[in-house]
């Protein structure tokens, strides 16, 4: 059995309502067929007040084994350091999870606020808002980027905004089976599993990448990625190949991919008139290409793409 304990810091709970929708297992099977007992969760923990103080201290005097740290939300380190922007059981968010993060197996960040910092982080950042390993790009965040658990690795990031919810459920299963030293992780400690592939893969308007075809919200027959800020090539998530609700993704509905399981989220730090919209140079070429891709490559292909007849053009000439 793994003691699991969640906690949440300048968080919205979107990765906790994510996270009770799992599927492959659902949190009922990580309790009856996984092993894993939930200490305590904000939104269905039956413990209040001192009751929840009681079990903290238990755990940092070593009277209860924590297994698993799950923490949604940004460290909330103002002001000044102090954290006092976020108490929680008599006392800064911060000076708990420090301590906690001392004495647990395993540290699972769900979520980009907790990863990276996410919205709370962007500048000003007045609550001095970080990620558990990382601020947006850069590795240290509240914890430092030595930090290593008991159990021997660092902070394990699940990022999204929210994180698929099998994502989560799937490598709590990883470590609650002992199986998690077998999961590989990336510069950024995420599972490579869920965060090798690019959302592009699997959507259903590659062909209108590949072709330069345009497209719209809510348009069917065209690529969001030259327009409306669609994300989905340089993106690393399995979102249209683990789809959400066992359904749909946002490229198949239509809406751009926004980047959010990418450090850089929100990208351009919500600059004005960066959000749903493609930034380019003098209005035609896209400031950010493809991962992998020279810029100078693509801009050549993505014009030969343009001025090329299409599958559907050369397809509807032959009627």
């Amino acid at each position: 059995m793994a003691n699991l304990l969640w906690l949440q810091g300048g968080a919205c709970s979107g990765n906790t309502m994510s996270f009770l929708n799992a599927e492959e297992p659902t949190v009922v099977e990580l309790v009856t067929d996984f092993g894993i007992n939930i200490l305590w969760h904000p939104s269905i923990g039956l413990e209040i007040g001192q009751q929840v103080s009681d079990l903290l201290n238990d755990i940092l005097a070593g009277k209860v084994q924590l297994d698993i740290l799950v923490f949604e939300g940004s460290l909330v380190q103002g002001p000044n350091g102090t954290g006092t922007m976020n108490y929680f059981a008599d006392r800064p968010m911060i000076d708990w999870i420090r301590e906690l993060s001392a004495v647990t197996q395993y540290n699972v960040a769900i979520g980009d606020c907790a990863t990276w910092g996410g919205i709370p982080a962007v500048p000003p950042n007045p609550s001095e808002s970080t990620g558990m390993q990382f601020h947006k790009k850069v590795k240290g965040g509240f914890l430092g980027e030595n930090y290593v658990s008991k159990g021997g690795l660092p902070v394990i990031n699940i990022p999204g905004c929210p994180a698929h919810p099998d994502w989560v459920t799937q490598i709590l299963v990883a470590i609650s089976t002992g199986r998690i030293k077998d999961v590989l992780i990336d510069d950024y400690h995420r599972p490579k599993t869920f965060f090798t592939d690019f959302v592009q893969t699997g959507c259903p308007n590659v062909r209108n990448f590949i072709q330069k075809e345009d497209g719209g919200f809510g348009k069917r027959g065209g690529c969001l990625f030259y327009e409306v800020g669609c994300r989905g090539p340089m993106t690393r998530a399995s979102c249209n190949n683990i789809l959400w609700n066992r359904h749909s993704s946002k490229t198949r509905a239509n809406h751009p991919c926004l980047g959010c399981t990418e450090p850089g989220f929100p990208h351009n730090d919500l600059k004005k008139g960066s959000v749903l919209k493609t930034m380019k140079y003098l209005g035609v070429w896209p400031k950010e290409v493809p991962a992998g891709e020279s810029k100078l490559m693509y801009y050549f292909k993505a014009g030969v793409g343009k001025v090329s007849p299409s599958n559907k053009t050369l397809l509807e000439a032959s009627k």
